[in-house]
């Protein structure tokens, strides 16, 4: 091969490069979109009084099962409080669960997924097959079966989604740990006779970190979903709490003649996955093409 073809071949590839560094850097209408969605929703949680002022709690048994009007703009419930505020006000304990079970999975994901790519064939091999028994469960059924040992409530349905979802992490994150551990430039540390701890630490746990925010904010979302599910099923956060399955538990006995009160509390926890998904697949995208 000639320096000409050599030089053509390196120019096509930066030219590739740039061309989807462009692509990655667009930021589409749903882009903008789900940003400004999760920025309401990021007041909404530090801030409730600013997007609903008022007591999310404060009954008016005059104004009950009153229609989405000016006056409330989401409706009324069979206690004359008013959706709207209620859903606002659940933003914070509704992502609370969100998070605190994303990372309760990732965590517990990440030390399995940690030990089975970074210790002998012995250890993979018996993680794996216990990874393999927690796959046997689907997910929302292992959270059913935690709650039904442990007892329903909020705490308890956070963990119990955390502990369902730990599985898919442990095995993306132990697939990215054998991916970089046989790296060049992890088989040069090696060679250099750096401890394994060392490592690990400097060379291979940073390099896992960009997927792992990914995962993260992915998970948020299918965690808010499957937490609202044990919610509606009255197996976390009861009635008459300002939580949006709670919200979904309240309003299904009223679904023919107030769908309001059921309607958009499942659209925020909808719309909220939906800009999870969103924004996480963006950041993928921009990492990748980093």
């Amino acid at each position: 091969m000639s320096d000409l073809e050599i030089q053509a071949g390196l120019a096509g590839a930066a030219a590739r490069r740039r061309s989807g560094r462009r692509i990655a850097g667009r930021i589409g209408v749903t882009e903008v979109l789900a940003a400004v969605f999760a920025l309401f929703l990021l007041v909404a949680t530090l801030a409730p009084g600013l997007v609903a002022p008022g007591d999310p709690l404060a009954i008016d048994p005059r104004s009950a099962f009153q229609a989405p009007s000016w006056a409330h703009w989401f409706g009324t419930d069979e206690s004359g409080r008013d959706v709207y505020t209620r859903v606002s006000h659940g933003t914070l304990s509704s992502l609370q669960i969100g998070v605190a079970a994303t990372l309760i999975g990732l965590g517990f994901g990440a030390v399995l997924g940690t030990v089975a790519g970074m210790l002998g064939s012995v250890v993979d091999f018996t993680v794996n097959r216990l990874l393999e028994v927690m796959f046997a469960f689907p997910g929302l059924l292992l959270a059913l079966l935690f709650i039904m040992v442990f007892g329903p409530g909020p705490a308890t349905a956070t963990l119990a989604v955390g502990l369902a979802t730990a599985p898919g992490y442990a095995r993306i994150i132990r697939a990215q740990l054998v991916s970089v551990r046989s790296s060049a430039f992890v088989e040069a540390a090696t060679v250099l006779g750096r401890s394994r701890a060392r490592i690990l630490l400097r060379h291979i746990l940073p390099n896992t970190l960009a997927p792992l925010l990914v995962l993260g904010t992915l998970g948020i979302g299918q965690a808010i979903i499957w937490a609202a599910a044990l919610s509606y099923l009255g197996l976390g956060a009861k009635p008459p709490a300002a939580e949006w399955g709670a919200m979904l538990s309240a309003g299904r006995t009223y679904l023919s003649t107030a769908v309001w009160m059921s309607f958009f509390p499942g659209l925020f926890v909808v719309l909220t996955a939906i800009s999870a998904t969103v924004l996480g697949r963006a950041v993928e995208r921009r990492l990748r093409h980093a």
